[in-house]
């Protein structure tokens, strides 16, 4: 007699009783089994006795704050987080996503937006980031670029044979610059092209490349292969390694004229989107 799998375990950590139970109330709605906890100690209690495949955490805890929490269980082990905070600065948020969350929310919010978002980021963990053209090294195929190699299917990347402690995020973006080396992205396209977004804080963008920086680059301040391009967004510079020669130079002579992204090359056609002063990462 064939089981039915487990379903999907969420662990909502809130000390609003009132948002807790309207978030585990939707959560549970679409599919998810939920676990609650109303502070930090109860959150590691319950990630401890049953692992969830993801968390939604508030920021504002009593006592140990959702950051400290976000550390704790990230030095257990990966597990997905999209941090919950009813602060609008721009600092709390990005501080959110450096010590590794995956995602934020800022009350008051759609339950089911985040519902959405909860679904994306469980999405992105298990398909990696969807694939812009046809060019380049398939989606299952490892690729190997500037002595990194990354192997989407096992979601294992590493540098000059030393593993690279990536989050759900960091590794989609690196495995989607590897695929397209040479092509300059708006934020806009990577919040899309990467992560399936049409809407949110384009500052998300900037945040995960300067980590990325941090893991793959030799000095982050003076990046070699996450370019910046002033006015436009970023582009990854590196030539293929050579386990990657032979697959590139089997195109057909018209496709090598045509850049990792499907594009004509010198068609910059679409990336006109400017930002403003300081923008950049």
């Amino acid at each position: 007699m064939q089981q039915n799998p487990s379903p999907t375990r969420v662990l909502v950590v809130d000390d609003d009783p009132t948002v807790a139970e309207v978030v585990a109330g939707y959560l549970g709605r679409a599919g998810f089994a939920v676990d609650r906890a109303a502070d930090g100690p109860g959150a590691l209690a319950s990630a401890a006795a049953r692992r969830p495949d993801l968390v939604v955490l508030d920021l504002m805890l009593p006592g140990m704050d959702g950051l400290e929490v976000c550390r704790a269980l990230r030095d257990k082990g990966p597990v997905p987080v999209i941090m919950l905070t009813a602060r609008g600065d721009e600092e709390d948020r990005i501080l959110g996503l450096e010590i590794g969350a995956d995602d934020y929310v800022t009350k008051p919010f759609s339950p089911r937006e985040l519902v959405l978002r909860v679904e994306s980021v469980l999405r992105r963990g298990r398909t990696g980031p969807r694939a812009l053209g046809s060019s380049g090294p398939g989606p299952g195929d490892v690729t190997h670029r500037a002595g990194i190699a990354l192997d989407p299917l096992a979601r294992r990347a590493t540098r000059d044979g030393r593993e690279l402690a990536l989050t759900v995020r960091e590794f989609d973006l690196l495995a989607f610059l590897l695929r397209h080396p040479g092509v300059a992205f708006t934020r806009e396209e990577l919040m899309r092209e990467v992560w399936g977004w049409d809407f949110g804080d384009l500052s998300t963008v900037t945040v995960h490349v300067r980590r990325l920086r941090g893991k793959v680059e030799d000095d982050p301040g003076a990046p070699r292969l996450i370019q910046t391009v002033w006015g436009i967004g970023y582009r990854f510079d590196a030539p293929p390694d050579a386990a990657d020669e032979g697959r590139r130079d089997e195109r057909r002579p018209d496709e090598r004229w045509r850049d990792e992204g499907g594009q004509d090359v010198g068609d910059d056609a679409g990336r006109d989107g400017g930002w403003g002063p300081g923008s950049d990462a």
